[in-house]
């Protein structure tokens, strides 16, 4: 059986990554990706109706923290203190190992570091906005964000923009339908390969 593949998408919040990769699950022909989507781990607690290796791998912070130093992880954050999320490297591993194709919906950095370890076993994609004004735009038209809030995401934005080069692909995502089959085209070719 031939190892599966690993596709990383990355971007700044409100440049429609969410968006694109659910398309990718949702289209008729998804099963010709055959795409899995990797559980993460978190130290959060359950929410009603999560399930355990089903939404996520929930762990306590101690298991979390012997992890991080045991190398479990591929890439990990800690969002608030002693408020962890990560991506397991055995889940990673297991799915590959059983020759389907995986899809890691992770932050700039993560992506980056997955390709590291992985190197031509993963095709990392950028989806980024067709400006930065736009995207200010976008994150403004969510009306969930204080403004203070879409200024550090603004900012965050013009950090993960400047990294976008180190990735194998960059999607611009200025119109939505050619977002999605710009991704899927370059998911097919790669896991084609």
């Amino acid at each position: 059986m031939k190892n599966g593949k690993i596709i990383v998408i990355a971007a700044p919040s409100g440049c429609g990554k969410s968006t694109i990769i659910k398309a990718l699950f949702d289209e008729e022909n998804a099963s010709e990706l055959d795409l899995r989507f990797s559980i993460s781990a978190t130290t959060r607690e359950p929410r009603p109706g999560e399930k355990e290796g089903v939404n996520y791998y929930f762990m306590t912070e101690e298991a979390f923290r012997d992890a991080i130093v045991e190398g479990g992880f591929l890439e990990y954050e800690e969002v608030y203190p002693g408020r962890f999320y990560g991506t397991l490297r055995n889940e990673v591993d297991r799915i590959i190992g059983e020759g389907h194709n995986v899809l890691l919906d992770i932050d700039v950095n993560g992506a980056l570091g997955v390709k590291k370890i992985y190197g031509e076993r993963a095709l990392t994609i950028f989806v980024r906005p067709p400006s930065v004004d736009e995207l200010r735009r976008r994150l403004e038209a969510r009306g969930t964000e204080t403004p203070d809030v879409i200024d550090q995401r603004i900012d965050r934005a013009e950090y993960e923009l400047s990294r976008s080069p180190m990735f194998d692909r960059v999607v611009v995502n200025d119109e939505l339908d050619e977002a999605v089959r710009q991704t899927r085209n370059l998911v097919d070719g790669f896991v084609s390969l």
